[in-house]
């Protein structure tokens, strides 16, 4: 899986989004990894939610081909634009929605790739917002109490946007509780897999990918 060329992204809109990192290429590792199994699925519909440079769900789009529709879901409307500029540069189709997680889409059970590197970092509770005190992008990494604040908002909706055969992938740390993760999801009928796992900087990064059981 190719890494997307990010040479036309400049200083003052890396001020706004969140720059690639260990995160970010780990999660494309991983995606990599997976590659024969998001083929054999033959994906209709991929979602990325967090898009932010929209390195990932490019490199997910030159991967697999034109076939699906790609669609990028970010707040940050920087991003949006960011990557928009990202995917036409690649080659590559994205529809781009400025949108706090899945609020505004009705894709009942179309989804077959769902991908989510949230806010993770444990943080207070009202650096979430990223309002002027904190900066633009706090929201970014700020994922509140157990870094799960964000994420936990995302998890009840998966069972109604995942297609039957569909893959979801989440980007968590060590602090976020995986196990408790993997409990909350197996409530919502998903089996959960440890696709990557790396530790970086003091941070212990994995990769999980839940499908249906």
């Amino acid at each position: 899986m190719d890494t997307p060329s990010l040479s036309h992204l400049s200083k003052i809109e890396y001020d706004h989004v969140y720059e690639p990192a260990e995160d970010t290429f780990l999660l494309i590792d991983a995606l990599e990894e997976d590659l024969a199994l998001l083929q054999n699925i033959k994906p209709t519909v991929c979602v990325e939610v967090g898009s932010g440079s929209g390195i990932v769900i490019t490199a997910v789009a030159k991967a697999l081909g034109r076939t699906s529709f790609y669609i990028a879901v970010d707040i940050n409307q920087v991003a949006c634009k960011v990557t928009q500029k990202t995917a036409q540069l690649n080659g590559t189709d994205v529809e781009v929605v400025a949108m706090d997680l899945m609020s505004g889409f009705h894709l009942d059970n179309k989804i077959d790739v769902l991908i989510f590197n949230p806010p993770y970092v444990v943080t207070p509770s009202e650096e979430i917002l990223g309002n002027k005190m904190y900066g633009d992008l706090t929201r970014a990494w700020a994922g509140g109490e157990r870094g799960r604040e964000v994420m936990d908002q995302l998890f009840p909706k998966i069972p109604d946007i995942l297609s039957r055969c569909g893959v979801f992938y989440l980007v968590v740390i060590s602090e976020n509780c995986p196990e408790d993760i993997k409990h909350l999801m197996n409530d919502l009928g998903f089996i959960m897999h440890v696709v990557k796992e790396r530790k970086v900087r003091g941070e212990y990064l994995l990769v999980l990918k839940f499908t249906r059981k």
